[in-house]
């Protein structure tokens, strides 16, 4: 049985906190977080006690914890954790700064502790028979990837202040599902973006709100990433891969699969909501494959190296938004 603390009660939090409790190899015992409510909210509806973060990094009887705290303090934690002797699973990204993010992963090796980010989509059973399929060849040579990724609406613009920009906060999920199924990291990266939904988002935050980015590869294979804070008729997840003999796709899920076919014509239900209803899943089989790592030994599926490459994906993005150029990785 892994014994698991959890650091960080917020929304995230509530999502892991759900996945331990529901897991028959895993026992959440504690949960902290700077809200002393939210703790005891979540400990309480999981059996768990209220502990102070530092008390449970320290706790030897703790074999593992799951951050879910802000991303400033990621890369503090991780490192603490691992010198502990804890497996970690963290939620991305590693850090805003790649530097630091690069630190903590030399810092985090050197204990020969398991750390996995949370890249949850790399669990969700329609991507995952999509990287199957490629890896079987079914469309020969991939070629082309685009991946839509529009959220129903903003998030809070104080949430956006301190995100780190729509590249590392959002679109770093999209890279790492370029890297997971095209493999190895992008030659260079050309972004650009407007705040289209919200323009205090430009105004007070400095952000944008709808962005592509153009990823170039060595052998010339291309990425496109589209992101959008709006999408007014639900969370749209989209991913197609054309290849030398055919394309694959993935598209949304949708709140039913009702579809009505008249004379007056075809429709069908909108996609689901939100994260939450989409990837519920794809977090308890993430959940279920960190178990295999802490207890079983099983190799790490998408360690803290993996979130550095996809945090430097995003910061040559950045840049690239910042200079209207193309930014090369051998830059960043």
């Amino acid at each position: 049985m892994l014994t698991v603390g959890l650091l960080g009660a917020g929304r995230i939090g509530a999502v892991h906190a759900a996945a331990i409790a529901a897991h028959p190899r895993s026992r959440l015992a504690a949960v902290s977080d700077a809200v002393a409510a939210s703790a005891e909210t979540l400990a309480a509806r999981h059996g768990a006690a209220v502990r102070a973060t530092e008390d449970i990094v320290a706790d030897p009887a703790i074999d593992a914890v799951l951050i879910a705290t802000p991303t400033d303090t990621h890369a503090d934690l991780i490192e603490a954790a691992t010198a502990a002797g804890k497996a970690v699973l963290c939620e991305k990204p590693v850090d805003l700064s790649l530097e630091r993010a690069r630190a903590c992963l030399r810092a985090a090796d050197a204990t020969g502790r398991p750390v996995m980010m949370g890249f949850n989509r790399r669990f969700d059973a329609s991507f995952r028979a999509l990287r199957a399929a490629l890896d079987a060849g079914e469309i020969g040579t991939p070629e082309m990837l685009a991946v839509t990724s529009f959220d129903p609406a903003p998030p809070p613009l104080d949430y956006v202040r301190h995100s780190g920009g729509l590249f590392r906060d959002m679109a770093i999920h999209d890279f790492d599902m370029a890297r997971f199924l095209l493999g190895g990291m992008p030659e260079s990266v050309w972004a650009t973006g407007s705040a289209l939904v919200d323009p205090a988002i430009a105004e007070a935050a400095g952000d944008v709100d709808t962005a592509v980015a153009t990823l170039r590869y060595a052998d010339g294979r291309l990425a496109v990433v589209r992101n959008s804070r709006r999408a007014a008729y639900g969370y749209d997840q989209r991913v197609e891969v054309l290849g030398s003999a055919g394309l694959l796709e993935v598209g949304n899920m949708r709140e039913t699969t009702l579809r009505r076919s008249t004379e007056a014509g075809v429709t069908g239900a909108k996609p689901t909501y939100f994260f939450l209803e989409r990837y519920m899943p794809a977090y308890r089989a993430e959940w279920d494959a960190f178990v295999g790592v802490a207890l079983d030994g099983a190799p790490v599926p998408v360690g803290l190296e993996d979130g550095v490459a996809a945090l430097a994906v995003a910061e040559a993005a950045t840049r690239s938004l910042a200079t209207g150029l193309p930014v090369r990785l051998a830059d960043v």
